[in-house]
This record gives structure tokens, C-alpha cells and sequence, in this order.
């Protein structure tokens, strides 16, 4: 593992407990009758949406980390992709949660607009790692 690799890694592990306080904060959510959680259909969907990609991007962010050094790109490029993939994670998960946050909201707030954010970066990011993999020199 090259030294970028572990340094990222490294990173991205520290904040897997922020993942684990949302599970916290749902399940205490659903134990708790006066939170208004079960009450709203959208807050629940959105909040398990922001919780289930957080943990999901933080573990594609971390394979990605270990393919970036078998890929064959500028320099430039493969931070981009070590940065923007765990980036990712943080705004599309952000979205779901902050544009539901009131307990009463019936629908999407401009919070929104990160989820869309994110997945377009996550998209060029995965893309332009899987060009670097398919440039570089296949074994012989």
C-alpha cells in the first residue's frame, strides 16, 4: 500500500464512528415515541437513505483507495479520485439529512441539491479511476 493509500485510508477509517452516531441517532429516534420519527414517512426515508450511503461510500471509498495505486493516471488526477469519492459520501449523506431536518417537513428542502452534487462527483471520480485501471499495462 503506497503511503497515499494509507494516509486516506487512514482518514477515512476516523470517521466511521460519525457513521455509527447515525445509526445511533436513528435507532434512539425509533425508541423514542415523542421524537415525531415514526410520524413522518419522508424524515425516515431520508434519514435511512443518508445513514445506509454513508456507511456504503466510506467502504467503496476505501476500495478505491487501493485501485487508485494500480491506476494509471497523472498525479493530479488520482488525488482527485482519492479525495472526491470519501468527499462524496459526506454530501450525498449531508443531503439526505439536512433537507429533512424540521420534524414536520413533507418535502425535500434546498438541502437536496448536495445529494445530486455528490453523485456527480462520485460518478466522474469512479469513471476516471476505472479509465486509469484500463491504461494501466495488463501482466503478462
Amino acid at each position: 500500500m503506497t503511503r497515499e493509500a494509507r494516509l486516506m485510508s487512514g482518514i477515512i477509517v476516523i470517521t466511521v464512528p460519525t457513521i455509527q452516531y447515525g445509526g445511533y441517532f436513528l435507532l434512539t429516534s425509533l425508541m423514542n415515541k415523542g421524537s415525531g420519527y415514526m410520524e413522518n414517512p419522508l424524515r425516515q426515508n431520508f434519514f435511512r437513505a443518508g445513514h445506509a450511503h454513508a456507511g456504503v461510500i466510506v467502504i467503496l471509498s476505501l476500495v478505491c483507495q487501493m485501485l487508485a495505486d494500480a491506476a494509471v493516471l497523472p498525479t493530479p488526477l488520482l488525488w482527485l479520485v482519492r479525495i472526491v469519492v470519501p468527499l462524496a459520501a459526506i454530501l450525498i449523506s449531508s443531503g439526505f439529512f439536512f433537507s429533512v431536518l424540521p420534524p414536520t417537513a413533507t418535502e425535500a428542502g434546498g438541502a437536496v441539491s448536495l445529494i445530486y452534487a455528490g453523485a456527480v462527483i462520485l460518478a466522474l471520480a469512479v469513471v476516471t479511476l476505472g479509465v486509469g485501471l484500463l491504461r494501466a499495462p495488463q501482466p503478462s
